[in-house]
């Protein structure tokens, strides 16, 4: 089966299924990675003690978390028959299209019916920061910002390391994406435990979130996208969120990013894009972009797949 098939029936999968309610194998792998982080980062270190300083055993950590299985992956897929069904399978639980939709989605229905404290719960599920004195426009600004960065994260950063590395490539991708997200924080208890999971993120993320920004800016308004991501995408923090939220805002036409509250703390971030405030109904047009820039994807991955038939045939 081809990749491009191979893909397109993952996708069908996902937004056909979403994720799976019981027994997710990332639920599964986070209570993994908590367990290596209970023996390999010592509580009562980690609020500076020198163990807590040591990058080596968040590296060790990561190396644990993260070998074992795509090894096992990658020796799995090569066995007839079962590896083809393994390998669409370990797409399919890769990519989070459908989880990432229906969570925005329900950040927007109770936008509309005025429900603030559910909206604000909901985007708490999103997103990292404190959502509990958020206003409307925060939390619609929120839940489009973690809707763009997620489309890089959840879907289109998976999607390219399958197409560069098979299934063993894009279940790297996303375990240490999720590594990165349990660890990747700038807290004393994280700041050098989850460096290595960081800055590994930071690498595999490189080229697929460019790619996701331009793929924004080709679903959206071009230039306003491409004017944000130059001017604005350098400034964040992340090497790779900012460009892809500043592509994605400016193609919306939305004002994102500014600053918020982290782990008790207020943050100052810079601002995303131009245009207008965000309100409820532009979470619905930040889904629609991440869409549009799949159709992108599987678009240019179809000729691909062509142009490839099509040598193969003329050789």
């Amino acid at each position: 089966m081809s990749s491009w098939c191979v893909t397109v029936l993952a996708l069908g999968l996902d937004w056909w299924l979403g994720e799976p309610r019981r027994w997710h194998p990332l639920v599964g792998f986070g209570a993994y990675a908590q367990a290596l982080e209970r023996w390999l980062h010592v509580p009562g270190e980690a609020e500076g003690g020198r163990a807590a300083r040591d990058p080596g055993r968040g590296a060790v950590a990561a190396c644990l978390a993260v070998l074992p299985a795509v090894a096992l992956c990658a020796a799995l897929c090569r066995v007839p028959v079962i590896g083809t069904a393994l390998i669409v399978l370990v797409l399919y639980g890769v990519v989070g299209h459908r989880s990432l939709y229906d969570h925005a989605h329900a950040v927007q229905q109770a936008l509309d019916r005025g429900e603030l404290a559910e909206a604000r719960r909901r985007v708490g599920l999103m997103v990292s920061r404190e959502t509990a004195d958020m206003s409307a426009t925060r939390v619609a600004g929120a839940a489009a910002e973690s809707v763009l960065e997620n489309g890089n994260d959840a879907l289109f950063g998976a999607l390219f390391w399958f197409a560069v590395a098979g299934a063993p490539g894009a279940l790297l991708y996303r375990l240490v994406n999720t590594l990165d997200a349990m660890w990747g924080y700038r807290t004393p208890r994280y700041l050098h435990f989850g460096w290595a999971a960081a800055r590994c993120d930071d690498v595999l993320n490189f080229i697929p979130a460019r790619l996701t920004a331009l793929t924004y800016a080709l679903a959206g308004n071009f230039r306003a996208a491409l004017r944000c991501w130059g001017q604005q995408g350098v400034l964040w923090d992340s090497p790779n969120a900012g460009p892809v939220m500043a592509s994605g805002a400016g193609a919306l036409q939305l004002r994102l990013g500014g600053g918020a509250f982290y782990h008790g703390h207020w943050r100052v971030r810079p601002e995303l894009g131009e245009g207008t405030e965000p309100q409820a109904t532009d979470i619905a047009r930040a889904l629609r972009l991440v869409q549009r820039a799949l159709l992108i994807w599987v678009g240019v991955a179809a000729l691909a797949a062509l142009l490839d038939w099509r040598l193969g045939a003329a050789g």
